[in-house]
């Protein structure tokens, strides 16, 4: 093994979109949530396990200034060399379906340049940003840069704190949803899951009543 391979590779050793993705991240972020760009994404998987599944798809939405950007969403899905029949009832993917599939890496390509340097967020944020990482990993490349924010974490931090009324570690999307009472109809679609995620983030910023992105972070959500 030569000796560079004991170093971190750098950024000029990493494809172009990855170092046009990096590249961004070198102005000082805003602090105003009503200033910071949003990116609010889910991810389809054959399963739950990091190393052996895969990512069937990803959707992804942009969010600015309370406003979700209808116009600017992301959905793609991935080439399928591992397939698991049994999670087929929750998403709907089947193998060799009749959706148009592109490789894994230029679904994380696609994902890079969607998301540039803004705010991520997601429900159960820590697998997510697993599958993708591990995915990026794969791919030679390293984690993603963005900060962090989970719906699930924020939704618990909405709840008053009572003796009489126990928090639970986990609060599924549903359970937010139904609170909420946002619709669930495109329900186990990774697209129609980051509009139902956009929607349960906006209601908790405004019963948080959230003005700046440091208070998004209290709970340590960043990190992944």
């Amino acid at each position: 093994m030569s000796l560079r391979h004991w170093f971190k590779k750098d950024n000029t050793e990493y494809p172009e979109f990855w170092q046009h993705y990096a590249a961004g991240f070198g102005t000082k972020p805003t602090m105003a949530i009503s200033d910071a760009e949003f990116v609010v994404f889910d991810t389809e998987t054959t399963g739950f396990s990091f190393d052996k599944d895969r990512i069937l798809s990803i959707g992804a939405l942009k969010l600015q200034n309370g406003q979700i950007r209808v116009q600017q969403v992301l959905e793609v899905y991935l080439t399928q060399h591992h397939f698991d029949s049994e999670s087929v009832p929750i998403h709907g993917l089947l193998h060799n379906g009749k959706k148009e599939q592109i490789s894994e890496k230029e679904a994380l390509k696609s994902f890079l340049e969607f998301i540039g340097n803004a705010v991520l967020v997601a429900h159960h944020a820590a697998f997510d940003m697993g599958m993708i990482n591990t995915a990026l990993a794969r791919e030679g490349l390293p984690k993603l840069k963005n900060r962090v924010v989970d719906t699930s974490v924020l939704y618990r931090r909405t709840l008053l704190q009572s003796p009489l009324l126990l928090k639970q570690e986990q609060y599924s999307l549903d359970e937010i949803a139904q609170k909420f009472d946002i619709s669930v109809k495109d329900r186990h679609t990774a697209l129609g899951d980051a509009f139902i995620t956009a929607m349960a983030f906006l209601k908790c910023i405004d019963r948080l009543k959230c003005t700046q992105l440091k208070e998004l972070f209290k709970s340590g959500i960043n990190g992944f």
